[in-house]
């Protein structure tokens, strides 16, 4: 039996689509720290009382020319809450996660329920009275050219 695949028209993937999705109802927060990653989190589970983890499993690889960069991704679910937490380190061995904010240590990303404008701004000041961070800023995805590096 033979087929004939000749009259199938090529599918192609959406991927701003994919993206928009991704997005959809996300809020993204920039960390400035001078601490390491595992340290960072330490900080932020402590001060905070969440529990992030390593999630080896989304570990981001990202292919730059002849070498390919693994950037850390650590997990967080508030319980009983659809809301999902995902601390990025945006460097690895000379790379970055987002190019475009070099200067940035850790995305923050809250996906998944709503977060609204006051309780963005309370994470912030959370974050704010970690020792050893410096500057904390949201980001805005207008402003964020290679935002398909965040996406696992």
């Amino acid at each position: 039996m033979t087929y004939n695949f000749d009259n199938l028209k090529k599918l192609t993937l959406d991927n701003d689509g994919l993206l928009d999705d991704f997005f959809a109802g996300t809020r993204l927060l920039g960390i400035v720290v001078s601490a390491k990653n595992y340290r960072f989190c330490w900080q932020v589970n402590t001060t905070l009382g969440y529990n992030f983890r390593l999630d080896a499993k989304n570990e981001i690889p990202v292919v730059n020319k002849t070498r390919t960069y693994f950037f850390q991704v650590y997990h967080y679910n508030e319980e009983g809450t659809g809301l999902h937490q995902y601390i990025y380190h945006n460097h690895y061995d000379g790379g970055f996660l987002l190019p475009e904010f070099r200067h940035i240590d850790f995305l923050w990303l809250l996906k998944g329920d709503e977060v609204d404008d006051a309780r963005c701004k309370e994470i912030i000041l959370f974050i704010k009275n970690i020792p050893g961070v410096q500057m904390v800023a949201e980001l805005t995805n207008e402003h964020i050219k290679n935002k398909g590096n965040l996406v696992f």
